[in-house]
């Protein structure tokens, strides 16, 4: 053995002393290198050691090659055989470690001579990027500690080239270097002391699935049905055996972590209403399962009782929403029968004397702000009777009608009732009432002045709502199903084909944008001539169709020199004068135009996207014009968003000072993905859960890289983790990320990356225990979620969206009906034991 390996080193250094002949790399040879390395003919611990006795710095390319061969294996460092071969790796890290100090010490020197300034800084860089790499795996300064028990002299060697790195950088004038340089600086010099310290201790945090689960399902799905998360919850609860009461905990833990980092604006809404409307209601259904013999309300007393203990997180809720929300959530648990009335007496009162001891609470409660848990609880029953009066005959009291639309439109009344109707199950019936509201508003007979601007401010705020809950909550909430004459409503017709979305490219050339000529001509003459918009006998839904063509008539004139500026500005305040849905009609197609023009002919198109934008405040606007701008403003820069990001642009829109686009651009723009998918989640694995920002991430990775890139690099992640505990915390994390879609990326686990690990000898080894073992888990999780959940068609509308990228294994794995065989059905199945984790409640 040791023949072989004295052979090995003689083949490495031999390779790589031919590669280093002259100024620059052989490339050939070290493409012979690399071969080696990736079939592994040499150990990594042969090719540091051949690595480390290259001592001519000053020819920048060579290093450059050295530290590109390192890439290839220094976050994966290990190896097979005896003993002496695991010391050999460990010294030749050390000698590595050695070799990087004096490589960047040398750049470091060479940095005060004037010439060289620029190139030594970047050599610099490399190399201090690469000794952060190498020294930010505990793992790999646990081998350096252990070389350094084994051999004093070589640590000293180690210690001397970090006196003279330090020496050096005192000189430095770059101080992202310096800073960087004398972190690695500092992990080194912790290597002694590594026994010494309790180190990477994992952060308890319960039970980070139901936390993520619960997290997610508040951040992108209020609007799905409690029923397939009261399963999946339970599955959860089987599959980790989780106790009653800490299950309940976590539920309740995750509803305040989301309500305290939640964006301002419409997000902390939503999280309101789904932590005090909807998730009662799930613990009302989780109620009806099979408890054991403890009584359920028992066991929500004592989740109660240890969420009391955790006061700073109670206090931080308290004071993001500006009230005592578990006094306000102890009250609705009893209204649902969850809680005995003398258990919720008890815990109010201990929560109220808890926070007797938190004076600042008091002090920071602003008595003039109305709290969001109180406004949601409230806004709740409104919402029943707004679709009682949705319901009347519209032609009886249109006045009256209105008037209610109105109080809808003030202050953040809009998102307060849909954020509830949202988490009780409402949104789309409330949908419903105001497409037949817009439906209602085409019939004209004949009308007064009066009539005929109740008629529009009827179309205006139904058109508006309507586009502000596809925006808001997605556009399966708009669509119906398919009517008995066949008719689709205008609205839907509208969004479908002409309303911009994210992941939807629109034609501008589309035959939706070009509708009867004659009808077209009649409103550029209208919009030209006119000095304001007319409102008798108007037929809303024809303008806002026939806008799209009438903006690329005006927008020709204008580049061809027949209309001034002046004109523009005239013909822009008449559309939006009056309603502001025309502005959305025109905005949208300008969207779609603007994105298939040239960089050097875009500066007309968006100049009129900021003309229309810019409200018209003036005496002759219909009643709630400042309403109405701020929920068109808010659409407005939804659509434009990806475009003023494309041609980086600004457009200044009128908002109510908030955040109207959370969790936007959340990527970094010049990173890769990959990079970045690596990143969050080993954050996400340090923190033990996931946060409602990494969830975000996460869903615009998956999107992005597809199914199959995402879980192959997420199962990497996973296979790298060494230690028990660890992957035992990565495989809970991983099933909660996987539940952004979790059919798919389990047909792509079990179809294809299982495959292909279990297939090739040279990934059996990433397979051991317990990585290994961790995966198997991770495995059979997924294929029983995803067997139960489709039998039951479960599919959430961020999982309906999503491309289906494996239709063939899609049906083999889950038939289409019962009479086909199922590769899932098959493996579950030898395993009678599982059975009762698909149960349902009893009745």
């Amino acid at each position: 053995t040791w023949d072989l390996l004295v052979s090995l080193l003689r083949f490495a250094e031999a390779l790589l002393e031919q590669a280093m002949i002259g100024p620059s790399p052989n490339p050939l040879i070290l493409s012979y290198l690399k071969y080696s390395i990736s079939s592994q003919m040499v150990s990594y611990s042969t090719v540091l050691t051949a690595i480390s006795k290259f001592d001519d710095f000053s020819r920048d390319l060579c290093v450059q090659s050295l530290l590109e061969i390192m890439d290839m294996f220094c976050d994966r460092l290990s190896c097979h055989g005896k003993a002496e071969e695991c010391i050999g790796l460990c010294r030749a890290l050390m000698s590595a470690l050695n070799w990087l100090l004096r490589c960047a010490a040398f750049y470091a020197e060479k940095v005060k001579e004037t010439l060289e300034q620029a190139a030594a800084e970047n050599q610099l860089k490399m190399c201090l990027e690469r000794l952060e790499k190498m020294l930010g795996s505990t793992k790999n300064r646990a081998l350096i500690h252990i070389a350094k028990l084994e051999e004093t002299s070589s640590w000293s060697a180690v210690e001397q080239s970090l006196v003279k790195l330090g020496e050096n950088l005192n000189s430095l004038s770059n101080s992202p270097l310096r800073s960087q340089a004398e972190d690695c600086i500092s992990l080194i010099k912790s290597i002694p002391t590594m026994l010494s310290v309790h180190s990477e201790q994992l952060n308890k945090t319960g039970f980070p699935t139901v936390h993520a689960v619960v997290l997610l399902e508040g951040t992108m799905n209020l609007t799905g049905e409690t029923q397939p998360l009261v399963e999946q919850l339970m599955m959860v609860k089987r599959m980790q055996r989780i106790p009653s009461p800490l299950f309940m905990l976590e539920i309740w833990k995750a509803c305040f972590v989301g309500l305290i980092e939640s964006p301002e604006g419409t997000e902390e809404l939503k999280w309101a209403a789904f932590t005090f409307l909807k998730i009662p209601q799930v613990l009302v259904k989780l109620k009806k399962y099979p408890q054991g013999e403890k009584d359920f309300t028992e066991d929500v007393n004592c989740a109660f009782k240890f969420l009391l203990k955790l006061t700073p997180l109670l206090d931080k809720a308290d004071h993001r929403c500006n009230c005592n929300c578990m006094s306000l959530l102890l009250q609705e648990c009893g209204k649902q029968g969850l809680l005995s009335e003398a258990n919720v007496t008890n815990l109010i009162a201990q929560r109220t004397a808890d926070r007797e001891h938190a004076p600042h609470l008091k002090s920071a409660e602003n008595a003039n702000i109305q709290p969001n848990p109180q406004l949601i609880l409230r806004a709740e029953p409104t919402v029943t009777n707004i679709l009682k009066t949705m319901d009347a005959d519209h032609s009886k009291s249109p006045e009256g009608l209105l008037g209610v639309l109105g109080h809808m439109l003030s202050g953040k009344s809009l998102d307060l009732l849909l954020a509830a109707a949202a988490a009780t199950g409402k949104l789309k019936s409330f949908a419903r009432k105001f497409i037949k509201l817009n439906e209602f508003t085409k019939h004209i007979n004949g009308e007064s002045s009066k009539g005929a601007s109740v008629r529009a401010l009827l179309f205006d705020i139904s058109f508006l709502m309507l586009c502000h809950v596809a925006q808001t909550y997605g556009s399966e909430m708009i669509l119906s199903e398919s009517s008995p004459t066949g008719e689709v409503p205008f609205f839907e017709t509208w969004m479908l084909t002409c309303m911009p979305e994210e992941g939807k490219i629109l034609n501008p050339d589309h035959p939706c944008f070009r509708p009867d000529s004659t009808k077209v001509e009649s409103l550029v003459a209208l919009l030209n001539n006119s000095s304001e918009m007319k409102l008798v006998q108007m037929k809303w839904h024809e303008a806002c169709l026939s806008i799209s063509a009438a903006i690329l008539e005006i927008l020709n004139a204008w580049e061809n020199g027949v209309l001034t500026f002046e004109s523009i500005q005239k013909i822009t305040d008449n559309i939006k004068g009056k309603v502001c849905s025309m502005v959305v009609c025109a905005v949208a197609w300008l969207v779609a135009h603007v994105r298939m023009l040239g960089l050097d002919e875009r500066e007309k198109s968006l100049q009129m996207i900021r003309q229309l934008a810019t409200p018209l405040y003036g005496e002759n606007t219909l009643q709630f014009y400042s309403e109405r701008v701020v929920i068109m403003s808010s659409i407005l820069e939804h659509m434009c968003a990806d475009v003023l990001q494309q041609t980086a642009t600004q457009i200044k829109f009128p908002s109510m000072g908030m955040d109207t686009i959370p969790y936007w651009n959340l990527l970094p723009p010049k990173k890769p993905i990959k990079e970045v998918l690596m990143s969050v989640f080993t954050k996400v694995l340090e923190k033990g859960w996931v946060d409602s920002r990494s969830i975000h991430i996460f869903d615009n990775l998956l999107h992005m890289g597809g199914v199959y890139w995402f879980c192959n690099n997420l199962v990497k992640e996973l296979l790298k983790e060494t230690r028990k505990e660890h992957t035992l915390r990565a495989v809970e994390l991983l099933y909660a990320i996987f539940c952004l879609d979790m059919q798919q990326l389990t047909l792509t686990l079990l179809g294809h990356i299982l495959p292909n690990l279990l297939t090739d000898s040279s990934k059996w080894h990433t397979l051991m225990d317990p990585p290994g073992k961790a995966l198997a888990k991770l495995s059979v999780w997924c294929a029983l979620s995803s067997y139960s959940s489709h039998n039951k068609g479960q599919a959430s509308a961020r999982q309906k969206k999503r491309h289906r990228e494996d239709i063939e294994d899609y049906i083999s794995l889950f038939p289409l009906d019962d009479t086909q065989p199922s590769k899932l059905m098959r493996l579950l199945s030898s395993n009678e034991e599982d059975s009762n984790i698909l149960s349902s409640p009893s009745k």
